[in-house]
């Protein structure tokens, strides 16, 4: 078979695949105790996997290069990146919700890619001289690695938001902080007590025992003091199932940005290496590094605020969905709105 008529083909089975596995998940998550729905939608995640991964095998094979020349490829090797991290996510944490909210990204990039992109971009062609080195498997496919992890985390932050319903919740075990439960009372952090009071001085609290995670674990509800009286207003609280679902997704979201941090770092230092050997400057604003920089300080500060200071809940899931922003505007966004040294062949 042609190469050409392969890559087609591929494309659109990679489409057509993640799309009905996004169903399956949703499916999975409206009903579930149907059988079988968890493993089929992994087998959907590592077939699609697998269908992208040949497809850029077949793309390098025909063109003789790296695949990420444009921005065919690159969206192509940031959804491989985005399945890759879904199937070590979901393995690590034994939780098929992961699905549910990392298949309709991955979706939605084939899509663009395979059925929106004129034939003349998903073309492969030679590459410009400035990009006939090495470092363009190093650089920009450690980037691209860092942007599909980064997403991912963004994406469960956005999740755990929309399940809380933005509520100001404390979960346990779900970063590196106290270790239990936290409430907020009048701005002072108050210890967990071993029984909960029906009233306090006009501060009431209100517990719901968690029995997802199966230690009995208890959360806690913020507090909402009202300013004009001494009486409590108290936040709806939230049903057993969403805290067991919250925590999961918090944990997840942390641990797979604590995986993208990383390959971000390593990907701009070997970039900044590459851009002396190319221009002769290790740095040069340009917009594409000017926002890695601004993507590594957003991750950098959300990190710091959960290992440092504690945070838990919904200010650093704030902090990480703005991120979700922040990549797309440094993948895509500056190619798109401005002019750098990064454009040429829609290079990322």
């Amino acid at each position: 078979m042609n190469l050409v008529v392969l890559q087609n083909w591929l494309d659109n089975a990679a489409f057509a695949v993640l799309f009905l596995t996004m169903l399956v998940y949703w499916v999975g998550a409206a009903f579930p105790t149907l059988p079988a729905i968890a493993a089929l939608g992994t087998a959907g995640m590592a077939i699609a996997n697998l269908c992208i991964a040949t497809l850029l095998g077949a793309r390098w094979i025909e063109a003789g290069y790296f695949p990420l020349s444009n921005l065919y490829e690159s969206l192509f090797f940031l959804a491989w990146g985005i399945t890759t991290v879904h199937l070590i996510a979901e393995n690590g944490s034994r939780s098929r919700l992961v699905g549910v909210f990392t298949t309709p990204v991955a979706m939605g990039i084939t899509a663009f890619a395979a059925l929106t992109l004129p034939s003349d971009m998903q073309a492969a062609e030679p590459l410009v001289p400035a990009l006939k080195s090495n470092w363009l498997m190093m650089h920009v496919s450690v980037m691209m690695l860092s942007y599909a992890a980064l997403m991912v985390g963004s994406v469960l932050a956005i999740a755990f938001l929309v399940v809380t319903r933005g509520q100001n919740i404390q979960l346990q075990g779900s970063s590196v902080g106290t270790g239990g439960y936290r409430l907020h009372k009048a701005g002072q952090l108050i210890t967990q007590p071993t029984t909960p009071p029906v009233d306090n001085n006009g501060f009431a609290r209100r517990f719901e025992t968690n029995t997802n995670n199966g230690n009995g674990s208890t959360a806690v509800l913020n507090l909402v003091t009202n300013p004009q009286s001494e009486s409590a207003v108290v936040a709806e609280p939230l049903s057993p199932q969403r805290l067991g679902l919250a925590e999961t997704l918090d944990n997840i979201s942390y641990r797979i940005i604590g995986l993208g941090f990383p390959l971000l770092t390593i990907g701009i230092i070997a970039g900044a290496v590459w851009a002396n050997e190319a221009w002769g400057s290790y740095w040069s604003w340009d917009p594409k590094e000017t926002w890695a920089l601004i993507t590594w300080l957003v991750f950098a500060a959300y990190l710091h605020a959960r290992i440092t200071r504690g945070w838990q809940g919904r200010r650093p899931a704030i902090l990480a969905a703005s991120g979700f922003v922040v990549v797309w505007i440094c993948y895509l966004g500056v190619n798109l709105l401005g002019k750098g040294l990064h454009s040429y062949g829609w290079f990322f």
